[in-house]
């Protein structure tokens, strides 16, 4: 399977109005952003979990991000409400599910090999007062010398404009944005090829965004070494 799976082209997803896909495991239900492969494959979606739904303990060869759209994910090592975010380098594993019911925006199989780097942040950790114009805020979630992952609140009307040396991928939390005559609202995400800088108005109402600059495909990317698939996609 291969869903906007060229990564040389600005790629713009409404994913909001997506239809829901059922995956392998009964109550949890995605919306594909990207991805090449089937079952097993490198993955960026959006996953709702029904309440209730979970996962017997399975591991994560190629390294798996998480951001908490809404309600609270669970694993072994505690609850993640809202706002948490969660990375998972390759070779860890656990046992995800949510008891009251959650959606996660969730890449996997995109890790750099070598990264080793287990991360989580709770709601509001690391936050700071904005530096750049028509910003309101600004929540540092990762950084490396190639991958840097914040949450931005932008002001209503704002007018933001960002360089993009690497590569740039966003998913709007809040809010909408405008961005070459497309509006942008709750979970439009888009990604830039490297090199192509970012031109975009916040909505009447501002807008929050998940703002990711790094490679869109990691050089040294983790390998597909074998026959093993992260089922939560």
């Amino acid at each position: 399977m291969m869903i906007h799976d060229d990564l040389t082209t600005r790629t713009i997803v409404h994913a909001g109005d997506m239809d829901w896909v059922p995956s392998p495991m009964p109550g949890v239900d995605r919306r594909m952003l990207f991805r090449i492969g089937g079952e097993k494959a490198r993955a960026t979606s959006i996953v709702r979990y029904a309440p209730g739904s979970s996962f017997s303990r399975h591991d994560h060869p190629g390294g798996e991000e998480i951001f908490v759209l809404d309600g609270v994910f669970q694993d072994e090592t505690g609850d993640f409400p809202a706002g948490s975010y969660i990375r998972n380098p390759p070779g860890t594993g656990h046992a995800p599910a949510s008891a009251s019911g959650c959606t996660i925006f969730v890449k996997l199989w995109q890790f750099s090999a070598a990264d080793s780097e287990q991360v989580v942040r709770r709601p509001g950790e690391r936050e700071t007062a904005a530096q750049s114009p028509g910003v309101q805020a600004t929540r540092l979630l990762f950084e490396s010398s190639s991958e840097h992952v914040m949450i931005e609140t932008w002001h209503p009307g704002a007018e933001i404009a960002m360089v993009n040396p690497e590569g740039l991928e966003l998913l709007v939390l809040s809010g909408s944005i405008e961005i070459e005559g497309s509006r942008l609202g709750e979970w439009g995400w888009l990604r830039i090829p490297q090199g192509e800088p970012l031109h975009a108005i916040a909505g009447a109402d501002g807008a929050a965004a998940w703002i990711k600059s790094a490679p869109l495909l990691h050089a040294d990317v983790c390998p597909f070494e074998d026959e093993s698939f992260d089922p939560v996609i």
